[in-house]
């Protein structure tokens, strides 16, 4: 790794960097680019370098980084600066197998921080455990009539007429079953063991009304729609799941239903929220750095594009994004950290409009650098031989996946209309109502 990180690194930390960048250089980027020629059912097919690519990241640990010692993290925390720089090397490599990395680290970190012991031990202890990729989770929240209108709506449960939900749970002896579907956007969804699961609490009211649980997907009943066939982010496979009747133990139940559930919702959002901008930062410093090398190579009018002022202004454009995207987003995942798990000042809930502002802005500046790296590359640019067109297809796909930034946006300015002044939750009141 070259590139200055301003931010003033500890040899730990930029040892850390570099020893990711070559897993994202060395393995991801490479089967992200198979994968993404692959026909959608080859993607998912035994022998798929989709599963080593997950297996070598599962190998070295990284599944445990946001988990604290006592919940089965490393001996020292990693601290959130250290977590943004491996989500933004992860980025580099591939957007893709970046996604599948958190997908997978929802249902075990929630799981691990609110699980009762008994599905801890059956479920947490053996995930934390697993270096061979047998363990994979999803988040099972996008349904064919509910989007990114859902989770970012959510909020202090002022959410009228969301609708009836597609995933329903009704209550039965010894916990709830689960019946009905999500829609065929679920990241990992064709390949996930276990998915976090939000669902309608029984068949009255609409979606606000309802419970977050950990489901294993070899469940009788459950079923797997065909893999989607994606403008960009193929390198990770996304699909339908289906519930027809399938038993879900209260145990496995980690938010009932409650008030509880629209703050643990909305909180979630934010958790993800700051992950997804620092990988972000990763795809747009991608198509910086692809721009900047082939402008130093290729040569028209008698020398470098390099040397050609518009060139050399859009050079910097992409940088200053760059690194504007990386402070932002290493700021916001900061402080939803210490803001959602708590700190010795005590936590308050995390902002939804730093949150969504940080995802907002990370998503615009990856796809502005890929539009810019493109353009830089001209016609070759267009060719699917090159990183850049990837680049392209991907940073596309962010502008709606995990939220579209139009919904996105206006939740962050409701957030920013109420509670400009304000501290954003009482935790201690919100858990009392859990």
């Amino acid at each position: 790794m070259a590139f200055l990180d301003i931010a003033g690194l500890s040899e730990d930390e930029r040892d850390v960097r570099d020893a990711v960048h070559r897993v994202a250089a060395e393995v991801l980027r490479p089967a992200a680019g198979e994968l993404d020629r692959m026909q959608p059912a080859e993607r998912v097919a035994a022998g798929s370098p989709f599963f080593s690519a997950l297996r070598t990241l599962r190998s070295l640990g990284y599944h445990r980084m946001f988990l604290p010692p006592e919940a089965g993290g490393p001996a020292e925390p990693v601290s959130p600066r250290l977590q943004a720089i491996v989500l933004e090397e992860l980025g580099w490599g591939s957007l893709g197998l970046a996604t599948a990395f958190l997908v997978d680290l929802l249902p075990l970190v929630c799981a691990a921080r609110y699980g009762s012991p008994s599905l801890r031990e059956r479920l947490v202890v053996p995930w934390l455990e697993d270096d061979a990729g047998a363990f994979h989770g999803c988040w099972a929240v996008t349904e064919p009539d509910h989007g990114s209108d859902f989770m970012s709506s959510l909020r202090d449960g002022a959410a009228p007429g969301l609708g009836r939900g597609q995933l329903v749970a009704r209550p039965a002896d010894g916990g709830w079953v689960l019946s009905g579907q999500k829609a065929a956007w679920v990241s990992s969804g064709p390949i996930a063991t276990h998915a976090a699961v939000h669902a309608q609490a029984g068949t009255d009211g609409d979606m606000a009304h309802g419970l977050f649980a950990i489901v294993a997907l070899g469940e009788p009943g459950v079923r797997r729609g065909p893999p989607a066939d994606m403008l960009g982010v193929r390198d990770e496979p996304q699909g339908e799941i289906f519930f027809d009747n399938v038993f879900v133990p209260d145990d496995a139940v980690l938010v009932p239903p409650s008030p509880f559930y629209a703050v643990f919702g909305d909180q979630l959002l934010c958790m993800t929220s700051a992950a997804i901008a620092n990988v972000a930062v990763g795809v747009a410093r991608a198509a910086l750095e692809e721009a900047l090398r082939y402008a130093r190579e290729r040569v028209q009018g008698g020398r470098a594009i390099a040397g050609h002022k518009n060139i050399q202004l859009t050079l910097y454009s992409m940088f200053e994004r760059v690194e504007t995207a990386r402070a932002f987003s290493r700021a916001a995942l900061d402080h939803v950290q210490r803001a959602v798990i708590g700190s010795p000042d005590g936590g308050t809930g995390a902002s939804p409009r730093h949150s969504r502002a940080a995802q907002v802005h990370a998503k615009r500046v990856a796809f502005d650098n890929a539009h810019d790296a493109v353009q830089v590359w001209g016609a070759l640019g267009l060719n699917r031989a090159s990183l850049v067109e990837k680049l392209f297809r991907d940073a596309r796909c962010l502008l709606v996946e995990d939220g579209t930034l139009e919904v996105l946006a206006l939740d962050a300015a409701i957030d920013l209309i109420h509670n400009y002044e304000h501290e954003v939750y009482d935790l201690e009141e919100v858990m009392a109502k859990w």
